[in-house]
């Protein structure tokens, strides 16, 4: 499992309160993706009467519709959610407050995420106006690919390629993939 300082510093606050490391549930992937076998592992494992402790609620899902949606349908299932480090205190097992406490951080969290979406956007789109080239770095120059596209054609090997122009062999599968374009 890859650990990064926010991994870590959730596990150890996870271990404070005095989560059996046996019982935390991981998801390496990023929560905005659709796959995460440690939620769904988690919810396989709680029963009624268990509380799932999380580090913020945000780590619940990608949005506020989704969180609510699961703390609504654990409390169905009579399973609470309780977070170590909102802002305010939040167990949804407790009446009242506890319950609807948990709306205020899991809408700020879905509001920081849509406010840095923006500002990456923003930053996309000022960069794109001043003609800066906005993503990953090119890792290869288009020279460089057409020097490969020339070789291959005059029939070298990937190995050969490879050698003449640096490219590595599965980067020039990737730019040489069905080339040279043939017409049915």
């Amino acid at each position: 499992m890859l650990r990064t300082r926010c991994l870590e510093r959730r596990l150890d606050a996870l271990g404070e309160a005095g989560i059996p490391e046996t019982r935390i549930h991981v998801d390496n992937n990023s929560g905005a993706g659709v796959d995460r076998p440690g939620l769904t592992d988690l919810l396989a494992y709680a029963r009624p009467g268990d509380t799932v402790v999380v580090h913020t609620l945000d780590r619940l899902g990608r949005n506020l519709r989704e969180v609510l949606n699961l703390v609504h349908d654990l409390n169905g299932k009579q399973i609470g959610v309780r977070s170590l480090a909102d802002p305010l205190p939040i167990d949804t097992a407790h009446e009242g407050m506890g319950r609807i406490a948990f709306l205020l951080p899991a809408r700020f969290a879905e509001m920081e995420r849509t406010f840095t979406a923006e500002r990456a956007a923003h930053a996309r789109a000022v960069a794109e106006a001043a003609g800066r080239r906005v993503g990953r770095p090119v890792a290869h120059p288009s020279d460089k690919i057409e020097y490969a596209r020339l070789l291959k054609d005059q029939g070298s090997s990937y190995g050969e390629i490879s050698t003449k122009t640096g490219i590595p062999k599965t980067s020039l599968h990737r730019y040489l993939q069905g080339w040279p374009h043939r017409m049915c």
